[in-house]
């Protein structure tokens, strides 16, 4: 019988994900089709910008509602480019919080809140355009969420030397 490969862990083992802390999230179109807009370049004024496709409305609209859908959870920076979205996820909590009649309730964890995100703009797209699997990384100080920061704000300008871009 063939052996079915054996998907690599890609959380840091031993990590807390629903502790406080910024989160930097990359999550990819799946097979890299570029559903979500184009990039834009304006060559007369060296404005670079996506502009979004219907889907990439959809997606940006659940972005700004990842924001208010969890307590202590925000988004501090995104980029939606044509075949894939950056974001910078903060959450600020100690692991538990109180609901309005006393219960504790358990902060969510980054997978959740993905999947959440994925699940919802699935659902009002009508078909999944995911891949299965989203990056992490862990920020962990400020020079590297001022480097992350610029990357995704310089992200569209270098869209043609981007490792997304396929053509």
């Amino acid at each position: 019988m063939k052996e079915l490969p054996v998907r690599k862990k890609i959380r840091l083992k031993g990590y807390d994900y629903s502790q406080s802390g910024y989160y930097f999230i990359t999550i990819c179109v799946k097979d890299g089709h570029e559903m979500l807009g184009k990039i834009d370049v304006n060559v007369g004024t060296n404005c670079v910008r996506p502009l979004l496709s219907e889907i990439g409305v959809v997606i940006e609209n659940e972005i700004y509602i990842l924001s208010n859908t969890y307590d202590h959870v925000f988004v501090d920076k995104y980029v939606i480019m044509p075949n894939h979205i950056h974001m910078i996820i903060v959450m600020t909590n100690d692991g538990r919080t109180m609901t309005n009649d006393g219960r504790t309730q358990f902060v969510p964890t980054i997978s959740r809140i993905i999947k959440q995100f994925k699940g919802s703009s699935t659902k009002k797209i009508g078909f999944s355009i995911w891949q299965s699997r989203f990056h992490d990384y862990i920020i962990r100080n400020e020079e590297e969420y001022r480097r992350i920061w610029q990357y995704i704000d310089e992200n569209p300008a270098k869209w043609a030397e981007d490792c997304y871009y396929i053509r």
